[in-house]
């Protein structure tokens, strides 16, 4: 009979199950999570992780990268924004975006601390956690506004600054308890809903627009328009 080998080939390990045992890593011990215990939950050696990961910067990277599109699901990527009353739209983003945090609280946290990290070829890396995730909303707001269509001038000023506003409540709603009461919850969700609307309000005042929270942007841009073709 042949003999059969007890030694077999390491099995196939990608960077999204990297990631997969990193949320895990840090969902279970904190926000400081070690390389060497990523590499212990994804079951490999710390050789192997280096092979798919350059360094701790580029694996926060990939994490960041992984939990902006998470949020980013919360708000859709149609027009179902522009249709719905600003107010009652910004809440059901933020309740579903809360709901998303709540499951991995640790992980924003970490991803919060937007850490000094040593790249590895030496150069110092600060990670902003903002930065991506406001170019995206830039993108995603300038396709909105120009089907609209608004003057687009600055509205990339505006998605940092809403990003910023985001991330900083939401450090603010985190800071206080390990998991967030449903009362403390609600009360970021309302919070968070009046400040981003807000600063959308100040975009649109200035370009001339007085939009009502309640009526939906599409109805009350369209009548903008109107107005504006019939003044010409």
């Amino acid at each position: 009979m042949a003999r059969i080998s007890s030694g077999s080939a390491p099995r196939t390990i990608t960077r999204d199950a990297i990631v997969d045992a990193a949320i895990r890593v840090i969902d279970r011990d904190g926000p400081r999570p070690s390389m060497d215990d990523i590499a212990r939950e994804a079951a490999i050696t710390k050789p192997r992780l280096y092979r798919q990961f350059a360094d701790k910067a580029d694996l926060y990277a990939e994490i960041a990268d992984r939990m902006t599109r998470l949020a980013f699901a919360a708000a859709g990527t149609d027009m179902t924004l522009m249709l719905q009353p600003p107010r009652t739209a910004l809440r059901r983003v933020f309740t579903a975006y809360a709901a998303g945090i709540l499951e991995h609280p640790n992980v924003f946290r970490y991803l919060g601390q937007a850490p000094m990290l040593q790249q590895a070829d030496g150069a110092v890396l600060q990670v902003d956690l903002g930065r991506d995730a406001a170019r995206k909303l830039t993108t995603m707001a300038t396709t909105v506004a120009e089907a609209v269509p608004i003057d687009t001038t600055g509205i990339d000023y505006l998605s940092r600054a809403l990003i910023g506003v985001v991330v900083s409540v939401s450090d603010l709603w985190l800071s206080d308890t390990a998991t967030p009461t449903p009362p403390q919850t609600a009360e970021f969700i309302d919070r968070t809903a009046d400040l981003v609307w807000d600063l959308i309000d100040g975009f649109l005042r200035r370009q001339g627009i007085h939009a009502d929270p309640d009526t939906p942007i599409f109805t009350t841009l369209a009548e903008v328009n109107t107005a504006r073709s019939d003044g010409e």
